[in-house]
């Protein structure tokens, strides 16, 4: 089979011949459809995360494939992969965990450390075939497109989570999304589906066109000097909630001062800084500063039923084959994708 790998640090993936696996006991032997790419790919292709303060996390590794939102055809099963057969075709879980340790006894294998997930830890979905270890991690699309159904495995999931930790709300209470990319549109799909109304911030003003298309309650340039008071105005007083999907120091600074007392910000992107913030303004604000990861294997359950309803409008897809896996990270880093990239296969 052809699979693109990494090579030294933002290097070109290489392109590699190898067999093709064999599903031994529960897996599952995948032929790739679809495959989403994810800023987390970015990262991994870079090698580092921005801690701030010039510090950074080295995640370099040579001869991992990328890539984790992975729509295929079952090809062939393990003799003990059960309520599954040859031709199915599904969505890809890939958030796996190592299945006996604490996180995963409480169904949290998303949380597992270091874990066996797909395009992070064990081979992912730039490839044309893909090993799932069992046939619980495969999930129907229903009606949508087999690009869509891709991204539901990581946009989809990790914008469904987090809109999962904003709670209940009541009467006046005001949830804002930072950033209108790939992760943030989904959120505000879903967030509508959900019968929440965001507020949508961003500093392009083309996806703020599209996200009060879509149906946002309002929409904010964070470029703007004012924006933070305007949404204080608009909200009386603060947000209730700020879900961050850029996770950069100016955003999450943003954020927080979009919120009113007592309220919360949910940290989702992974672009890097620092926050710096005095210790006793948290407890005088009572706010929560809280991270999200991906999402659970029960929550990706809960999501592909609201697709499978077709309660979730669909995002803008740009199709591109396997072999440009490599230019469509570049494009991504450099912004120059609205909505989701997905490679073919």
């Amino acid at each position: 089979m052809i699979s693109y790998q990494t090579a030294a640090p933002g290097a070109p993936l290489q392109r590699v011949e190898s067999d093709t696996p064999q599903p031994q006991g529960s897996e599952v032997l995948v032929k790739m459809v679809a495959c989403g790419v994810c800023h987390s790919d970015i990262h991994l292709h870079d090698g580092e995360f921005n801690l701030g303060n010039d510090k950074k996390l080295d995640v370099g590794r040579s001869g991992l494939v990328l890539g984790h939102e992975i729509f295929g055809e079952v090809v062939a099963v393990g003799p003990d992969a059960k309520g599954v057969a040859v031709g199915d075709r599904r969505v890809v879980y890939p958030w796996i965990g190592c299945g006996e340790c604490a996180s995963c006894r409480r169904g949290e294998e998303h949380l597992c450390t270091p874990g066996r997930g797909l395009g992070t830890v064990n081979q992912g979905g730039f490839a044309e075939y893909v090993v799932v270890p069992h046939p619980r991690y495969l999930f129907d699309k229903g009606e949508v497109s087999d690009s869509l159904a891709s991204t539901y495995a990581c946009s989809g999931l990790t914008a469904y989570s987090a809109l999962k930790k904003v709670g209940a709300l009541t009467d006046g209470d005001e949830v804002v999304l930072i950033g209108a990319g790939g992760v943030g549109m989904m959120a505000l799909q879903i967030a509508l589906a959900m019968g929440i109304k965001p507020i949508v911030v961003d500093i392009d003003d083309q996806k703020l066109a599209a996200a009060a298309e879509l149906g946002a309650k309002a929409v904010f340039n964070s470029s703007d000097r004012a924006a933070s008071k305007e949404i204080k105005k608009l909200t009386a007083g603060g947000a209730y909630a700020a879900i961050d999907f850029v996770g950069a120091e100016a955003s999450v600074n943003f954020g927080l001062g979009c919120l009113r007392k007592g309220g919360k910000i949910i940290i989702v992107g992974l672009y890097g800084g620092a926050l710096n913030m005095p210790l006793p303004f948290i407890p005088m604000s009572a706010r929560i500063i809280q991270g999200t990861y991906v999402g659970s294997l029960q929550e990706m359950g809960e999501l592909m039923e609201l697709v499978r309803a077709g309660k979730i409008a669909p995002i803008r897809i740009e199709e591109r084959p396997l072999d440009q896996a490599t230019q469509a990270l570049a494009d991504l880093k450099a912004g120059k994708v609205q909505g989701r990239v997905v490679l073919r296969g």
